[in-house]
């Protein structure tokens, strides 16, 4: 892209009134618009369908193979076009990852204010959305675009999975270990970003976090131990897991200190870098959630903040802890800890 083009363009998230999973619907909003739904007819070989709210859904065509198919587009979550491809792109990928799946290949969604931002400018955004594709092995088959207002993006995925090996959300088991991928904070730095207030090590973070692949999902799918999954993305790490207690009926009791930060967003947090959907996760969801005394003032607002392209959450078995931990280290997820255990109790989570 030419450097009179980038000059020209606006700013990406000038452009949206909200940026990356930070645009998602509030969770109980949700709730409440799929429960008016009608209930839908009964397909045998659908295996994972809307009613756990999982990742993707999962329809099985034999006793060996399932298809996974999902879509997830959002607005800018940064100002760089190409960073914004990529992050779009993992976020969209880690959907079939999260159900043990593999992806096969993608369609891209793209809707771009054609008469706001230069040709280049959503070139650069395409560039990056195949960039993320091409690492994960897979083509942009083909896709669709409209002229919209806002700058959207992001990618319909088809994968496979051996209908043995999916992972639902739904399926935790008493006494399992919550294991957490990645660092929460993606909201955090955004938020900072949008106010020009994130300094050139946070934006590197930023985008290391956010463009690295999910791919350790069909590894841990495959390990004897592991009894559900799921991926952190805008309903934060409480909205996600509390998804995975309502499934698996069981209380989810975490240690803060024990949750992986990224650098700098403790801070940041406490100073009132947030997003707004962090409110709007924790009216949401408040109610089945119990935060202790002692731990700091910011982790209500870290557990809620709404991640794109976030970590894996992973409920295995005490034992399984250890090659669970070894096959995200082995897909880059360096920081991948244990963060609490799901234990009987009514639906909800305690944080100490």
């Amino acid at each position: 892209m030419t450097a009179s083009a980038m000059d020209a363009a606006p700013r990406l998230t000038s452009l949206s009134h909200g940026g990356g999973c930070g645009c998602k619907i509030a969770p109980g909003v949700l709730r409440d618009l799929l429960g008016q739904a009608a209930p839908g007819a009964p397909f045998e070989a659908l295996l994972v369908g809307r009613e756990t709210g999982d990742d993707a859904a999962v329809y099985r065509l034999n006793d060996e193979q399932a298809l996974v198919a999902t879509t997830d587009f959002f607005m800018p979550i940064v100002d760089d076009p190409y960073d914004f491809g990529r992050i779009a792109a993992a976020n969209a990928l880690s959907d079939v990852y999260a159900m043990g799946g593999r992806p096969l290949l993608a369609l891209a969604i793209v809707g771009m204010p054609i008469k706001v931002l230069p040709a280049p400018v959503i070139r650069r955004i395409l560039d990056g959305g195949e960039a993320i594709c091409a690492a994960a092995g897979i083509p942009v088959a083909g896709g669709h675009s409209i002229d919209s207002v806002e700058p959207i993006y992001g990618l319909a995925v088809i994968g496979t999975v051996a209908p043995r090996e999916v992972k639902r959300n739904c399926d935790g088991r008493d006494g399992d270990a919550l294991v957490l991928g990645k660092p929460l904070g993606v909201g955090v730095l955004s938020a900072a970003l949008k106010k020009g207030q994130l300094d050139a090590a946070g934006y590197e973070a930023l985008i290391a976090t956010t463009t690295r692949l999910n791919s350790a999902g069909p590894g841990l799918a495959r390990l004897d131990g592991v009894h559900a999954m799921t991926d952190v993305t805008g309903f934060g790490l409480l909205g996600h897991l509390l998804g995975v207690c309502r499934g698996s009926g069981l209380h989810a009791h975490l240690d803060f200190d024990d949750v992986p930060l990224l650098p700098g967003v403790r801070g940041l947090a406490a100073a009132g870098h947030v997003t707004g959907a962090s409110a709007r996760n924790w009216a949401s969801y408040a109610e089945a959630v119990t935060l202790g005394g002692g731990i700091p003032s910011a982790a209500q607002a870290l557990l809620t903040d709404p991640q794109t392209s976030g970590g894996l959450l992973v409920s295995c078995t005490a034992g399984a802890v250890p090659a669970v931990l070894e096959e995200f280290k082995r897909h880059g997820c360096d920081r991948a800890a244990v963060i609490g255990r799901l234990a009987a109790g009514a639906p909800g989570a305690t944080v100490r």
